[in-house]
Formats: structure tokens, sequence, C-alpha cells
């Protein structure tokens, strides 16, 4: 998480998709049958950091509150996001790694420590919610964890301590320890972040400090058996190509993933972000020409990891994305709580797509954040809880997760809008375990259905089904007092038009098909 002034344009040509944008009524897509690459399911993680109501009030609620809780930690949020799969799980920042002393978050909670949250919020931190709660929700969510180590305020020793604590199955005084703390057995996170946001938050440091660090810091995180470690490099901000080319540089095979983080900014202004809530085409269009950017920022970064890394062993490592507008009025402005729109889901399945296309180098992605805090897949409120518009969007698409990838080429209309254009379709397509195909297509105009036909090449199949996300208005969003206004719908638009795909996709809308 950071704060940072950022300035771009979208350009006329969006490459990577493999689109290009005429004055046409109507899209065509032609879907191949020829990439062995696969949609890793990493891409669909999530974040969780200590931040406002994420944690605390989010998975980790009061004893006394009237919900279903395992320990303090919430089951109908459990719930939730085990029925659309998460895969992995970034814990504890964020910003709040960086300060962040992991021997503060074990033992008996009586006797933790507290601290202040000097990111977020000016909070104390009471550490109840600690290394052992964070593995354990993952265990009850069936997902992997995803450990950011604190490089900014921390030692080499602390990361090496905190791995060993984790990960040693042997004998030693953390593996006493841990054994004292209720788990005998090792823990075998492979997921560990190198710090975070070192060229901000997490440090200040310029990209040549930051990778001497990560050497130094990475030969002393250990691997232990059955726990291989999947090292994170700190990589960079938005449009900062110099990191990369460093990080590339200097760490090279050292690292197993490098980050990227960009958020989308509705008025493309930090200082005014935009509101989450009651706002017209104009800032909408803004919104989504901002949120494409990720398209031109994912290959570009990939253009300079290939230069060093061509056969592409090293992942892109998404591990913050997603809408950041302007917090709820009355709320503090240290929590980052926005609510979540019809937008928001078309800025999800947009960048997802992006994702999914890019998938020989994208293996890992983490929307932030999971709960409460910025695109939330879920809200709560005391003993409510609320899905959002979002959430949705995550279901639809994990029928991607770890199926084969399936190469596209698209021609789209424009949306355009006092005399601006972007391209308004965006899709990506996959084959799963069973044969089955999976289409998801997001159309961007506000007021324009589209019809999209579709060529699928060495692949035969017979019928469709659909679903749909939409609603009356982009600006519409789910309440506690109508939590139904966006859910996802059937949809009876596509069908065989003699062994091609034929549909019209409705407005501001996200379709995803199968094809058996």
């Amino acid at each position: 998480m950071r704060r940072t002034k950022l300035t771009f344009l979208l350009p006329l040509l969006i490459t990577g998709l493999g689109l290009k944008s005429f004055g046409q009524s109507t899209a065509s897509i032609t879907i191949t049958n020829d990439s062995k690459d696969t949609i890793s399911r990493h891409i669909y993680g999530q974040f969780a950091e200590h931040l406002g109501r994420g944690i605390y009030g989010g998975f980790w609620v009061d004893p006394s509150l009237p919900v279903k809780k395992q320990d303090r930690i919430r089951l109908d949020v459990v719930a939730a996001l085990k029925k659309i799969k998460i895969p992995t799980l970034r814990w504890p920042g964020g910003c709040f790694a960086d300060e962040y002393h992991w021997r503060d978050g074990i033992g008996d909670r009586s006797q933790r420590p507290k601290m202040i949250n000097t990111n977020w919020g000016g909070v104390v931190e009471d550490n109840s919610f600690g290394t052992h709660e964070f593995l354990e929700l993952c265990k009850l969510l069936e997902c992997e964890p995803y450990v950011s180590g604190n490089v900014g305020s921390g030692t080499v020793q602390e990361m090496s301590n905190w791995v060993e604590y984790l990960n040693f199955d042997g004998q030693s005084p953390l593996t006493a320890l841990r054994t004292k703390n209720g788990h005998p057995k090792p823990f075998n996170v492979r997921f560990w972040g190198v710090g975070n946001e070192s060229w901000g938050c997490g440090g200040s440091m310029t990209a040549e400090h930051y990778s001497d660090e990560y050497r130094r810091y990475a030969t002393f995180a250990k691997d232990y058996n059955n726990a291989r470690l999947k090292k994170i490099a700190c990589g960079p901000s938005d449009q900062d190509y110099n990191w990369t080319e460093t990080c590339m540089k200097n760490i090279g095979n050292r690292m197993w993933g490098l980050s990227l983080h960009y958020y989308t900014i509705p008025t493309g202004n930090w200082g005014n972000k935009g509101a989450a809530t009651g706002f017209g085409e104009k800032e909408y269009f803004n919104t989504m020409k901002n949120t494409l950017f990720m398209e031109e920022l994912v290959t570009k970064h990939s253009a300079i990891m290939d230069k060093y890394d061509p056969n592409k062993k090293v992942a892109l490592v998404v591990d913050e994305w997603g809408i950041w507008t302007n917090v709820e009025p009355g709320t503090n402005p240290g929590f980052l709580f926005q609510q979540n729109s019809l937008r928001d889901a078309l800025i999800a399945g947009t960048n997802l797509n992006i994702f999914n296309n890019h998938c020989d180098r994208v293996k890992m992605a983490a929307l932030a954040q999971c709960i409460n805090v910025l695109q939330a897949l879920i809200i709560t409120d005391k003993e409510k809880m609320l899905l959002t518009p979002t959430y949705y969007v995550f279901d639809m698409y994990k029928v991607h997760q770890n199926a084969q990838y399936l190469p596209i080429k698209l021609n789209t209309p424009d949306y355009e809008f006092e005399g601006k254009k972007l391209p308004a379709v965006n899709v990506s397509a996959s084959k799963d375990a069973a044969g089955k195909i999976h289409i998801t297509l997001v159309n961007l105009d506000a007021k324009k259905d589209i019809q999209v036909n579709t060529e699928l090449k060495g692949m035969n199949w017979k019928n469709v089904t659909g679903q749909i996300l939409t609603s009356a208005n982009v600006a519409d969003i789910n309440t506690f007092e109508k939590p139904n206004t966006l859910i996802i719908k059937g949809f009876n638009g596509a069908h065989n038009n003699e062994g091609k795909l034929a549909l019209k996709v409705p407005a501001k809308s996200i379709v995803a098909l199968e094809l058996y």
C-alpha cells in the first residue's frame, strides 16, 4: 500500500490483449487450442492487511459477537471465501508488514505486547491475531499462506528465524518454542515476500540498494524439508521500469517472483481519488481508462523480464491491485473503507482477463483487499455480512483456475465518451481438465450492447450455458438492506450458430460462458 502521484495515458493499441479498436457495431473473436500455458490458480489470490477492519472486525471478531466462530475466526466469512476457492492469502501487509515483528504475535495472547499501527489510523494493535491465528485461518480457508517479511524495520536474523519457526522439522530452540505454542509439526509455508514496497513505506530504498538487501535477506531465508521457498522480491510501483530492470539484472533467478503494485485511481489524482458511489459516466469512463493501463504495465514489465529471463522462470506477481477511491464519508480515513459497485466488478473482470492472457509471466496476484478495505470481496458490520459485486466476479471466474489458457484474437468496437475512446470488450478463455471451455467477457460500454461473434478453432462443442453480472447503473451497489441488487444470474443469450458462438453482451456487464 502506498501514496504516490501517478500520471499516464492509455495507448490506442492494446497489444497484449490481442485487440484493436475499430468503428464497428460488433466484436469478433478467434480462440485457438494451441497453447500449453496454464492459468495459475494463484492469480486469484487475496490480501489481508492489519488495516482498518480487515483483520479485526473482519476475519477476527470479538468473542461476544453472535456469529459462528472457530476461536475468534468468523466462519461465515470463511465459507464465502471457500466457495470461490481463494488459492492464497497474503499477510500481514502491505505497509504494516515492515513494522511488524512476528515474535510479538505468538504465545499467550494476554502477554503479547501492544503497538501503534502508524500506517493505518494510529490505532492500537494488540497482536491477538498473529502467526498461529493466520495459519489456522489459511487451514480453514484451504488456501496457501503468503507471508510478507519485514525488511524495512526488521533484521536478517528476524526473518530467518521466522522461516525456521514455521518450516523446520527438527530440534532447535525455535521449534521447541513452536511446540510450546501448540504446533509441534512445521507449517511448511512456501510463499515469502522479502519486504513490501521497499521504494516507499517499506524503507524508501533505491532499486540498487533494495536488490542488495534482497540478496542478503534471501540468503538466510533457508529451504527446509517439504518447504522449498518461493521468494518474492519487492518489485516496482506502477511504471517504474528502472526498478524492474535493476532487480532482474542484480537478483535474477535468486527470486521466484517479482511483485508489481498498481491501483486504479478514478481521477488519476492521489490527493482526491474520487468517490466510490454516486459518480456519473464521466468518472466511470476515466476509471475504465485508468484500469486498462494495467495491460500496458504488465506488457512492458514482462518485456524487461524477458531480456534477463527468456524462459520465464521468474513470475510477475501482481500482489496489490484494484480500485482505490476516497473513503466513505464519516469513516476513519486511515481505514480505507469504500463501497463496492458494478464499476468495481467491471474492473475486477477486466484485470483478471488481463492476468489470464499474460499467464505465461503472471503467475500470482492478490486483490487489495479481502474484507472491509478498498475493493473488498466482503463487507461486514457486527453480525451482518455482505457479498460485494467484486465477490461475484471471482465466483464466475474461478473456472479458470489451473485451466489451459486458450489464445485469443479480438477485434472490438470502441466505447466512446465526449470525444474519447477505449476498447469496449475484453475477454479471456481456458479449457479445464474435463475439456469444458470457459470464456469470460466484459463489456465496458455503459450504454451499448455489443454483438460478439466467436470462432473456436480446433475445438468441438455443441452446448453453451452462461452467467451474467450487471445492473441498471454502473454506480449500483449491494447494501445490507438490499444485498441482492447485484448477483449472478443465468444468461441465455449465447447460442451455437453452425459451429460458431454468437451472443450479445449487454452494456456494462460481465458474462461467463461454458461450452461443452
